[in-house]
């Protein structure tokens, strides 16, 4: 075997550790930024310590969630821009973990890429610290894995992993919905995270140029629009009336989502005339020739969690919603289903 003229390194190898430390030092400022009360020991150990406060709760659960970002991250290698996409990952996982009424405590984050580049990653992390902020929980932890020649050049992957509590008797699981009871709409910030396979699809059948001009912004601001994180007016809601369901409408829109969190002797009629499709949805129904019941499937289509409530709270609960922000609507009603018809209509 011939011996190299010169001893191997890691780096040799495409892996650069001093550029990990150098992107662990940029973020702590970020991470510092999140901070919460029961933060142990963060970023720099081997394990991220968290002391639940036993003061709060008296029987508390923990509610764990994980996601990533999906294709999305190919519009974001296209047009070189990273600020947003880390907000989108928290969101895709605090907002799974608040349908069962848990406030998230903390966050980490898995960035995987084959060469890296401090810069960029820098960029990412600083959002996911900003998505962090928006929901209250603590970056606490993560880990940066270079590989070279797994990854495009260029490329990097995410994924997200939240955990929060909830008092075990304050559990939102769709137990106590009731035929009547009325669905609420909170509005999305646009496509969210799901359906940019499509999406892009689109984008590359019609020669979409993403930098023109669309309701007044860049397409391209449009599409890569984070999604909206619904953590803090969610769980002020739950403090002011009672919420018997939460559904986040993400991969499956509104057709697949809103029946996770129902009985299956019941079913949501929606109405969609009670709320304007935004003009995004719109553009891809007719730029892709996409029908109605397709729509509905893959997007949320201007609505990013559901609400039950019961017919007496629905009021109070739009004001609230609205006082914290959303802009919310009353979509639907809870009716009895027979055991083969589709647990959402949407009329």
């Amino acid at each position: 075997m011939k011996k190299p003229a010169a001893p191997l390194t890691y780096r040799d190898a495409g892996v650069d550790i001093d550029a990990g430390d150098r992107l662990v030092e940029n973020i702590k400022p970020f991470a510092k930024k999140t901070l919460r009360k029961g933060v142990l020991a963060g970023i720099g150990g081997f394990g991220a310590l968290f002391e639940i406060a036993r003061s709060r709760y008296r029987e508390p659960v923990l509610v764990a969630g994980t996601d990533g970002v999906g294709t999305k991250l190919k519009l974001a290698f296209e047009l070189n821009c990273h600020a947003s996409i880390g907000i989108d990952l928290v969101a895709m996982s605090v907002n799974d973990i608040l349908t069962h009424g848990a406030e998230p405590l903390f966050f980490l984050d898995y960035y995987a890429c084959g060469r890296l580049d401090v810069a960029t990653a820098t960029e990412v992390v600083k959002g996911i610290a900003a998505g962090c902020v928006q929901a209250g929980c603590a970056l606490i932890g993560g880990e940066t894995a270079e590989m070279p020649g797994l990854y495009a050049p260029g490329e990097y992957d995410l994924a997200g992993f939240a955990v929060g509590v909830v008092e075990k008797s304050r559990i939102i699981d769709g137990s106590d919905i009731v035929e009547g009871d009325v669905v609420l709409g909170l509005a999305s910030s646009g496509a969210h995270s799901n359906g940019y396979s499509l999406i892009r699809k689109i984008i590359a059948v019609r020669g979409v140029d993403l930098s023109a001009k669309f309701h007044g912004r860049a397409l391209s601001d449009v599409m890569l629009e984070p999604t909206r994180i619904y953590v803090k007016p969610v769980l002020k809601l739950a403090r002011s009336v009672a919420v018997k369901g939460l559904a986040h409408i993400t991969g499956g829109g509104i057709v697949e989502n809103v029946p996770r969190m129902l009985p299956a002797r019941l079913a949501a009629r929606i109405e969609r005339s009670a709320w304007k499709m935004p003009p995004l949805f719109q553009w891809l129904k007719e730029e892709g020739g996409i029908d109605d019941a397709e729509l509905y499937r893959v997007f949320n289509c201007g609505i990013g969690m559901a609400v039950i409530v019961a017919p007496a709270h629905a009021a109070r609960a739009l004001k609230t919603l609205k006082a914290a922000g959303e802009t919310a609507w009353r979509i639907g009603r809870i009716v009895k289903r027979t055991r083969n018809e589709p647990q959402v209509e949407i009329v």
